[in-house]
């Protein structure tokens, strides 16, 4: 009974405050669940012998590009021939100082530690900066999340510039958006480097042919190379541990090689070449060529084209031994060997490389070349494997089938979706243009465009992660904006020499890429506003005629809390529920991976009679639903690891349970009573359930008129939890999916009608649906079709 004097407002206001305090007890934050995890996994420690091992395999994956470089890279530089042999000393001093400057200083020192847990590339760098504030666009970060032990974040100071940054960018949406569009375009640069670095490699490899044999038409040298392209992309099903430790050998012998080489031409033409080391004859380079010099630049570009791709592959400490002090230093004497030659026989620009070797080892040299390029292509197909399902991770691609290839290593993976595009893209490309020199033109803006786009998140990583002072940060981007501003300066002048089709091909990509993550957005939004709070659920059996049939129902969302439209819709047409319902919620976090121990966090929804649960399982961008792994079965495994943990942790009485136990009072409605009360309309409106008003549901001792919701005449209370759940088991598993059919609403402009109903809607039908992510067998699966207009 109200008390005198209290008014409608009064006693509703204190209803909703009475249903909320309820609805916060019956599904609370996993935070307890998630630290109780915590640090109950430490990543192991790699060994020497270990780090050797992987610091020579990345000779094969990382930097076959870098090493390839030296086939090409006069050529791009002096496509006219060179006029001065001064001119060949200021370009070796600009590739000297280019090597010097980014790949060993800016990104072996600097760029490589702002990496994420030991894993690189663009989005990498996203994750880190999205954990240390609210910079995703898809709000579902919970406390929870920060628990896990690959899960590093520090507060800021309050008022310093970090703090004052990043309220500055989690402020409006349209700031998020900017950051994550400069992020993506990144990223499919990058995938175009998929394509033009093998088609370059490649196609100068097997160039050399003509040396020896000048008859032979470039039509010849074009089809050998298709040939080896479509032998290098079928040959990655294998996998990259198998390949490094077949690829790593023939770089390590052809760094030794061209070094050796370089070495032996220095001594052998003209020492005077080794005064490139002095940084004035940069100077009196671009004074002697003028405006030929500076669009030379997108020659030497080519030179430090390593890094840019994912670097995720191999501990940061191994891929700097192998830099440092092998790679660099082989790389160093090879050019300057190329130039030594070329100060007396300049008009050998175009096969510098080639002209420049010793008869006696010209085969070998030849052989090994074109190993050479088939490992430097290897390095960017790996890289783009592991930026696609990153991609994906992050919601901004479709999914496409990703496998593991290795046991050991967690980033070794290949996708054969990715692989056949990529071979098509490089055999276009190698028969489109058929020279190096606008296939260059290309490389290098793909190139140019990472370059600046990681030095912006670089700027972002050292106000927010690293708290540099602000003078440090601006002398680390107006040097990094002068040397990669000349570059890309450069290359914008050859757009119509073939700089376009990276342009192109990036559009493409970063069209999907947005496409796909906006309807995601759209999706997250839908279900969090018509999502159905959990007392609305335990109020909703009896007065609703709800039956519970043997079973289990595992019903899928992206809601960590709360229950999902698709359910409220199943149960409202078929009124009947699984003697034992888990709501299951697969996230993916902004980390690098999620320790197996750490994966599921289990929370019970409202009494033990409910037999109602929430599992959230958590992965990260690298992780993989392999499918010879039952997702089924490690569910619940850990769900009878909770009720154990559950059981021991209970008092002796059980006099405590009655307190948290609850009733609805005015139940006996029809369905129909109740849907109408509430404005419910399920099969077509999108309802805040969380904020309806529906019968106020109170504790057990209210001395109100109640049914109680305990269902003591289903389960007796002394019945083994455990055995009933396996029983329940027994009797079969559902899995209930919602299979949402995304249209754009009507009045929508035309690209948006494009993008949504035929875009989104053909990349929806050719990706890997849930059900084969889970590897959820078909006569276990129940889809559930709802409509959502964006």
């Amino acid at each position: 009974m109200a008390e005198i004097g209290e008014t409608d407002e009064t006693i509703e206001g204190r209803n909703v405050g009475a249903m909320w305090d309820l609805e916060q007890k019956l599904d609370q934050p996993m935070d307890e669940e998630a630290h109780k995890l915590k640090n109950m996994h430490r990543e192991k420690g790699l060994s020497t012998l270990m780090l050797l091992r992987l610091a020579f395999q990345s000779l094969g994956i990382v930097y076959g590009d870098l090493g390839t470089s030296p086939l090409y890279v006069f050529y791009n530089t002096f496509p006219e021939g060179i006029k001065d042999t001064e001119d060949v000393i200021g370009a070796v001093s600009l590739i000297i100082y280019s090597l010097l400057l980014i790949p060993l200083i800016k990104y072996v020192f600097i760029v490589c530690k702002a990496n994420d847990n030991g894993q690189g590339g663009t989005l990498a760098i996203y994750s880190l900066l999205c954990r240390q504030g609210k910079l995703k666009l898809v709000p579902d970060q919970q406390p929870s999340d920060e628990e896990l032990t690959t899960y590093s974040r520090s507060l800021l100071p309050e008022g310093s510039l970090a703090a004052k940054t990043m309220n500055w960018l989690e402020k409006k949406d349209s700031r998020k958006r900017a950051l994550l569009i400069i992020v993506l375009v990144g990223t499919c640069m990058t995938i175009g480097d998929g394509i033009f670095t093998p088609a370059i490699s490649v196609l100068s490899a097997t160039g050399g042919i003509k040396v020896n044999n000048p008859e032979m038409s470039s039509e010849t040298v074009v089809i050998v190379s298709v040939l080896i392209l479509v032998a290098l992309f079928s040959m990655q099903h294998y996998g990259t541990d198998k390949v490094a430790w077949l690829f790593a050998p023939i770089v390590c012998i052809w760094l030794l090689l061209i070094g050796g080489t370089g070495l032996y031409n220095v001594f052998k033409y003209d020492t005077s070449v080794l005064k490139a080391f002095s940084p004035t004859y940069v100077y009196t380079y671009f004074r002697r060529r003028g405006r030929d010099g500076w669009v030379s630049l997108g020659g030497i570009l080519l030179s430090i084209t390593a890094l840019y791709d994912d670097i995720a592959y191999f501990p940061l400490l191994a891929i700097q031994l192998a830099f440092a002090f092998f790679v660099f230093p082989c790389l160093l004497l090879a050019y300057c060997g190329q130039a030594a030659y070329l100060m007396k026989n300049k008009e050998h620009y175009a096969e510098a490389f080639y002209e420049s070797i010793p008869n006696s080892i010209y085969w070998p040299m030849f052989i090994v070349a074109t190993g050479a390029a088939i490992v430097g292509s290897q390095a960017t197909i790996s890289g783009t494997y592991s930026i696609i399902k990153q991609a994906v991770a992050h919601g901004c691609f479709p999914q496409v089938k990703v496998v593991h290839t290795s046991k050991k290593f967690l980033g070794q993976i290949y996708s054969p979706d990715i692989n056949w595009i990529l071979m098509i893209g490089c055999i276009a490309v190698t028969a489109r243009f058929k020279n190096q020199n606008q296939i260059g033109n290309a490389y290098g803006t793909a190139v140019a465009i990472v370059m600046l786009v990681t030095t912006f998140l670089m700027v972002l990583v050292m106000l927010l992660v690293w708290r540099c002072h602000w003078i440090l940060v601006l002398i680390f981007t107006v040097l990094s904006l002068v040397v990669e501003g000349a570059y890309f300066s450069a290359v914008l002048l050859k757009i119509n020499q073939g700089g376009w089709v990276p342009l192109v091909v990036a559009a493409i990509f970063l069209l999907v890429m947005l496409i796909w993550h906006y309807v995601k957005i759209k999706r997250y939004e839908f279900q969090v506003h018509s999502k159905v709070s959990m007392s609305w659920i335990l109020g909703l059996g009896p007065s609703l005629g709800l039956v519970r049939v043997p079973g289990v129902g595992l019903v899928y969302s992206e809601l960590a809390s709360g229950v999902p439209h698709i359910f409220s819709h199943f149960i409202t047409n078929l009124p009947a529920i699984h003697s034992a319902v888990v709501f299951v919620c697969v996230k993916y976090l902004p980390v690098y991976t999620v320790p197996e121990e750490e994966r599921f966090l289990v929370k019970r929804i409202g009494s033990k009679t409910l037999r109602m649960f929430r599992c959230v399982a958590r992965y990260g961008y690298k992780d993989l639903h392999k499918k010879d792994d039952d997702f089924e079965t490690k569910l619940f495994n850990n769900l009878f690891s909770f009720i154990r943990i559950e059981r021991m942790m209970e008092p002796v009485s059980n006099s405590s349970n009655s307190s948290r136990t609850y009733i609805c009072s005015q139940t006996h409605q029809s369905r129909e009573d109740l849907i109408n009360r509430n404005n419910i309309d399920m099969l077509s409106s999108i309802v805040d359930y969380t904020t309806s008003t529906l019968d106020m549901i109170i504790p057990l001792d209210s001395p109100s008129n109640a049914f109680s919701l305990s269902q003591e005449n289903t389960v007796e209370e002394d019945t083994n939890e455990m055995e009933f759940l396996k029983n329940c088991r027994a009797s079969g598993v559902v899995h209930i999916l919602g299979n949402t059919i995304v249209k754009a609403r009507r009045g929508s402009s035309l690209p948006k009608k494009i993008a949504i109903d035929y875009v989104y809607a053909f990349l929806k039908k050719i990706c890997r649906g849930n059900n084969v992510i889970f590897n959820v067998p078909h006569e276990s699966l129940l889809n559930v079709g709802q409509v959502f207009y964006v």
